[in-house]
């Protein structure tokens, strides 16, 4: 390898030299979108914000009146101004994704300079909230500062009111608990106009700002301790208030027809008390299936939120409610297939491998969608119809049900192999450490060992969700990159080592040519995960084009055990297959083109349904209660997902069926992986002789990530380096502190590290 192949970027070979520039009108549509989109969000915050104060509360009261003679009333004015701007974003989102396509991954270039970014920045690494990067910082201090400010607002004009009047220490009392507690909710609404945006999983939301579903998490947790706290404080002022008037249990059993349902809000609060509760970090670390099935009772607080307030209040935060439905019912209608298990495997270290079949790979150009879109909009039918794909990236990760272990229950794992690892397959990695997994575990043993002549062999019935992640490969944009992991936190890098090599293999574009890989583990039996990838058949004379260094830390071992040179065999077993097929293509992060019309028809159909309900049925019966226009908003939700949006669901999946049709027989194509798995494991020798001369194995200690990185420092020189991390907590934080510590106290001539997680945790 000579001097220039080490300077220059592996995306400067001959095949990414070749990538088309994108269309100036692409780019244009592309700059237009982000700003309106940016300009909506802007303005929907910073109506938010200034709502307590008390001429935007008026003059929006105005606005509200002079528009409640409308056909959609006062609800649609409120809903239009509160909830339209997610939607309409959401659409605009749609637009933006469609024409973008892996534009921005094939135009990166290596900067000439390292740069600090915000959102990789840990400012915060050491607190209640973990690691917290300066963009996440901007964002807790902006929610704090709002909610302090509400309050400080509300306060105010309730004490100028009260000046007003001659009242008695208790009269004053009763009326500043009331009033404080009903401003309480109201902050607490458009808190929980955000709540839900999160946690649908495939979001356009989520894609068009990059955010995976398990970095978001932790946005949905924040927001749901501010959101409850707010709810709590609104429920116990209500409370203190009718205890000191001495009418406490006829106020909370009340349930009026004109006015707020009491015992609807008594309900709803009980249930999301009951979540919060059990969603704390003590009580989901040590009873997760407590934590999973009392969050089920989102439902009844949602539902009985909306009998409380009334639908004209409700619709502030139904923008992000709805296209939470959206994903959810999108997510079951995907997760009914029955998915095929090709191989399961359980590896000596305890560790159980899953081969799932999926649909066969696109081999279509992301620049080909995009030019369709731009250009040729009328004949986008023809490009759906020729088309199948699951789209997801090395650091993907899947939702898992087994049927056989539980009906309820779905856990997340993270994706070990890589989209070009082979066209009809996806693999994961799973760690036996709780029940659930040690059932799986004895299933598979159970069906290596049985007798196929004297019983039958057990079943496996996996059902998938997913797979969801970021849209681009981030892992491709450095030059640079440093892995670290904890034990089985080495499987999404598996996938993404395979990515790279595959990409430097095929010529398509792919930056990083400097990797180091930290790898932590307690026992060495766990190392011969890291052999699972044959990176020499991946990519031959791998050494000679890409500069791979793996540290290995054995934390408690003090020596090699003497047996450590011998081979241990893994306990392969394939599950029988019933008619059950590859993973559905029915996920928000799938097709952009399906995805797109499927939120699309569901809001209009929302809107059709609302409007029908208002000519037909609400204003000629003269229908005035608030709770039960509340229950029929809801309804309306939930119908235009289920019929609306269900009749683009079933087109989708017959355009899949069609095209699932086209495809070589599913036993021919896993015939011919397995040979594939087959030839691999011929190259494992020539493998395990490459990579021992790039690897380092310490027993008895932990990273000194202080050492590691000032080698890196002086190593690498004045670069930017991603730091990819996927381990416990403790881990995160470890890394954290170094990575703050070093580019706080950096000179000019050290890199720029780039901190990012990679863990999940619920």
């Amino acid at each position: 390898m000579d001097e220039n192949s080490v300077e220059r970027p592996l995306l400067l070979s001959r095949g990414a030299e070749r990538v088309k520039k994108t269309p100036l009108f692409v780019s244009w549509a592309k700059w237009i979108l982000k700003f309106v989109i940016w300009v909506i969000f802007l303005a929907w915050v910073a109506l938010i914000f200034f709502i307590p104060a008390q001429f935007v509360n008026e003059a929006f009261e105005k606005w509200a009146q002079l528009t409640s003679g409308t056909v959609f009333g006062i609800t649609g004015s409120i809903f239009l101004v509160f909830s339209g701007p997610v939607l309409i974003i959401a659409f605009l989102s749609i637009a933006y994704l469609l024409i973008s396509g892996e534009e921005e991954l094939h135009e990166r270039k290596a900067s000439t300079k390292p740069r600090f970014r915000l959102w990789t920045f840990p400012v915060l690494v050491d607190g209640p909230f973990g690691v917290v990067s300066a963009t996440e910082l901007i964002g807790i201090v902006l929610f704090v500062v709002y909610v302090i400010w509400a309050v400080y607002a509300y306060t105010t004009q309730i004490l100028s009111a009260i000046s007003q009047f001659q009242l008695t220490l208790k009269q004053k009392s009763l009326f500043i608990l009331e009033y404080l507690g009903l401003r309480f909710g109201t902050i607490g609404l458009y808190c929980l106009a955000f709540l839900f945006l999160p946690v649908a999983r495939g979001s356009v939301l989520l894609r068009l700002i990059d955010i995976p579903f398990e970095h978001a998490t932790r946005y949905h947790v924040w927001l749901g301790h501010l959101t409850m706290l707010l709810f709590t404080l609104h429920g116990l002022f209500y409370i203190i208030a009718w205890t000191i008037e001495g009418d406490l249990l006829q106020e909370i059993l009340e349930w009026k027809d004109i006015g707020v349902a009491n015992l609807a809000g008594v309900i709803s609060l009980a249930a999301g008390l009951l979540m919060w509760m059990t969603s704390l970090h003590p009580v989901r670390k040590q009873k997760f299936e407590l934590f999973f099935y009392t969050h089920q009772l989102y439902v009844i607080f949602v539902v009985f939120l909306a009998l409380h307030v009334g639908e004209f209040v409700f619709s502030i935060a139904a923008g992000g409610i709805f296209l939470f439905i959206l994903d959810r019912f999108l997510r079951f209608c995907q997760s009914r297939r029955t998915v095929d298990i090709i191989s399961a495997k359980c590896l000596p270290c305890g560790t159980v491998e899953l081969m799932l079949s999926k649909p066969g790979s696109n081999t279509s150009s992301p620049q080909f969608c995009s030019f369709l879109v731009s250009l040729f909009l009328p004949y986008l039918i023809l490009f759906l119809l020729d088309n199948v794909d699951l789209r997801y990236n090395a650091l993907s990760f899947i939702f898992l049900q087994v049927r056989e272990l539980s009906w309820l229950q779905w856990h997340p794992f993270s994706v070990s192999s890589s989209p070009l690892d082979g066209k009809y397959h996806l693999s994961v990695l799973i760690k036996v450490l709780g029940e659930w997994t040690e059932k799986l575990r004895g299933n598979i043993m159970n069906s290596s060992e049985v007798d196929l002549h004297l019983q039958p062999q057990t079943k496996i019935t996996a059902f998938v969700e997913g797979p969801y992640g970021h849209e681009l490969p981030y892992h491709l944009m450095y030059e640079n990159l440093i892995l670290v992991a904890g034990g089985i936190g080495i499987s999404p890098f598996l996938a993404i080592l395979s990515d790279i090599l595959h990409r430097t293999r095929e010529g398509k574009p792919c930056l990083p040519r400097n990797i180091l890989i930290v790898w932590a583990v307690k026992r060495s039996n766990e190392l011969p995960l890291l052999s699972t990838n044959d990176m020499e058949s991946i990519c031959p004379f791998v050494s000679d084009k890409l500069n791979l260094e793996i540290r290995i830390f054995v934390t408690r071992e003090s020596q090699p055990l003497l047996e450590e040179g011998q081979v241990h065999e893994a306990t392969n077993s394939f599950p029988p297959t019933s008619d059950s097929c590859s993973m559905s293509v029915l996920v928000g992060t799938g097709n952009n083109i399906w995805s797109g019309l499927y939120v699309i028809s569901s809001t209009l159909g929302f809107v059709i349904l609302i409007f029908l309900l208002d000519i037909f049925y609400i204003n000629p019966y003269d229908i005035s209660s608030w709770w039960y226009k509340g229950l029929l908003f809801v309804i309306c939700m939930l119908a235009s997902a289920f019929i609306f949006g269900g009749i683009v669901v079933g087109l989708w999946h017959l355009w899949e069926r069609q095209n699932a049709a086209k495809e070589v027989c599913k036993d021919n194509r896993i015939k011919v992986e397995k040979m594939q798995n087959n030839e691999i494991v011929a190259h494992k020798d020539s493998c395990q002789q490459k990579l021992a001369s790039s690897t380092n194995t310490y027993y008895g200690s932990r990273p000194n990530f202080k050492g590691i990185f000032g080698d890196i420092s002086e190593k690498w020189g004045c670069v930017d380096v991603g730091v990819i991390v996927c381990g416990p907590p403790t881990l995160q934080t470890s890394v954290a502190k170094e990575i703050r510590s070093h580019n706080i106290r950096r000179q000019r001539h050290h890199p720029i590290f780039h901190f990012n997680s990679h863990s999940f945790d619920l």
